[in-house]
């Protein structure tokens, strides 16, 4: 005897690749990004403007090959621009208290979107024009670098790769980055963020 209904099981979304903002005009600066192959890990970069004075950017390195984390990868994106613009967007901010918000919603919003741990190190920073200052926080990542005439500093890890632990926190430092010729910003050795007048190609 044959059941008349049978019960199937939902088909799993389509996984969307995520595209990245539009890089926004900086007053004094320039921001780009380049990557080099086939991109086949879980690399992501966006940035976007979430206030008259305030540029926020990411760059999350998500465990795994992207044909298998897009979904991770989409709902790491969805909080950036969502809860970020939300955190940065007001201009009477603390600005590390919004990131390290920023950073422990995020950690808490990739281990659901990966039902479990799944290692994302991850640099995130708030670039405030009228000041000249970098909030930043970096969850295990490769250090950024910061280089102008004087020399280079490092702003080294700060927390643990997010989606480890959930309640996992990172410091979020201030580090000043005055509009000035030949200064610029590098981290993971694909991106650069420099002053216009820098001879050769900008990239973030």
């Amino acid at each position: 005897m044959c059941p008349l209904f049978q019960s199937r099981a939902p088909h799993p979304l389509p996984a969307i690749e995520p595209v990245p903002s539009e890089f926004p005009k900086i007053n004094g600066a320039e921001i780009a990004a380049a990557t080099y192959g086939q991109r086949v890990a879980g690399d992501f970069y966006d940035s976007l403007r979430v206030s008259p004075e305030r540029i926020l950017f990411g760059l999350l390195d998500v465990a795994g090959r992207r044909d298998t984390n897009q979904l991770i990868l989409s709902a790491a994106q969805n909080i950036f621009r969502t809860l970020g613009t939300e955190l940065f967007s007001r201009p009477d901010i603390n600005e590390s208290d919004a990131m390290t918000d920023l950073c422990l919603r995020l950690n808490r919003g990739l281990m659901e979107a990966a039902a479990g741990v799944h290692s994302c190190p991850a640099f995130i920073g708030c670039y405030h024009e009228k000041f000249g200052t970098l909030c930043y926080t970096n969850a295990g990542h490769t250090p950024g670098l910061l280089r102008d005439s004087t020399g280079i500093a490092e702003l080294g890890s700060t927390g643990l790769p997010l989606g480890l632990f959930s309640h996992a926190t990172c410091d979020a430092p201030t580090s000043p980055f005055p509009k000035r010729k030949n200064r610029s910003f590098t981290t993971n050795t694909r991106a650069r963020w420099s002053n216009p007048s820098r001879l050769g190609s900008a990239r973030y």
